[in-house]
């Protein structure tokens, strides 16, 4: 979830096929890599893009970047992870909310889509310590 949520902010949508090609230092280094300054994104994307050109000899496709993601606003839940988490007992209200870091926010969004089979919620309700 750290890669996935990485690579949502820097716009490179890699494929499983792509990852697994890569070595594992060159996997280690693409979970290793910040990826939160203007900078550190930029050379993100470029050494993701890189490891794929190098081992598919073409680049990986792009996605758009949301300037303003949900996992990075402290002013509301998403109503998705607000409904997941009803089912199984839990209210996520915004201080809840506030107190996760921007990757488990992530994670519970990506968790909660729908037509995802949302197995691994409860755990992640769990590790997060909202449960």
């Amino acid at each position: 979830m750290q890669v996935r949520y990485k690579l949502d902010t820097c716009g490179v949508k890699l494929k499983l096929s792509h990852w697994s090609h890569f070595t594992e230092t060159e996997r280690r280094a693409i979970v290793d890599a910040s990826c939160e300054t203007g900078s550190e994104i930029t050379a993100y994307r470029n050494l993701v893009q890189q490891f794929v050109t190098q081992h598919t000899g073409t680049a990986a496709g792009t996605l758009a970047i949301d300037p303003h993601p949900a996992w990075l606003n402290g002013d509301s839940v998403p109503a998705e992870v607000k409904e997941q988490a009803i089912e199984f007992g839990v209210a996520i209200d915004l201080p809840r909310w506030n107190s996760l870091t921007p990757l488990q926010r992530f994670a519970l969004m990506k968790l909660s889509r729908p037509g995802h089979e949302n197995k691994n919620f409860q755990p992640a309700l769990a590790e997060f310590h909202l449960i």
